[in-house]
């Protein structure tokens, strides 16, 4: 599913602890041509409760694709793939880790665990936004996601 078969922005969950990171990618969206919603929780338990639209994420929207990272505190982003991997409806959306870890383990687990893709972030600023785009323009132009109605 592309954006451009919807009536609405693609919404993406991005689990991310680092401020920085966040805030580059929350600017890279806003340059994007589709049009996209993007959703943030710092650490693997809040990620868990909003994917299960519990506790304060009872109205959570049901994201197109996690952007997640591993090392997160609360749950491990590890954790978090192996119960959305565990769980019928949550392991239809797409998960890109999106970490600085380039551990040979963290990225067989990932893999293990469902991951969709494995980016390793890089140290450089425009690096770092290239890679944004790039997964951009995979996962939300050419890349075919579940439809939603399948996902709930």
């Amino acid at each position: 599913m592309s954006q451009t078969t919807l009536n609405r922005p693609l919404e993406i969950l991005l689990v991310e602890d680092n401020l920085a990171d966040i805030r580059l990618l929350q600017e890279v969206l806003k340059e994007v041509t589709v049009q996209t919603h993007l959703s943030v929780v710092q650490d693997g338990i809040d990620a868990l409760a909003f994917l299960r639209r519990e506790g304060a994420y009872r109205q959570a929207v049901q994201p197109d694709l996690i952007l997640l990272d591993l090392n997160l505190p609360g749950k491990p982003g590890l954790e978090v793939l192996k119960e959305v991997s565990a769980e019928p409806s949550l392991r239809r959306i797409p998960s890109i880790v999106l970490t600085s870890s380039e551990a040979e383990e963290d990225i067989t687990r990932s893999y293990e665990l469902c991951a969709n893709c494995y980016v390793v972030k890089p140290k450089d600023l425009d690096e770092f936004q290239q890679i944004v785009t790039k997964l951009h323009d995979f996962w939300l132009t050419a890349a075919k996601l579940p439809s939603l109605s399948v996902l709930v």
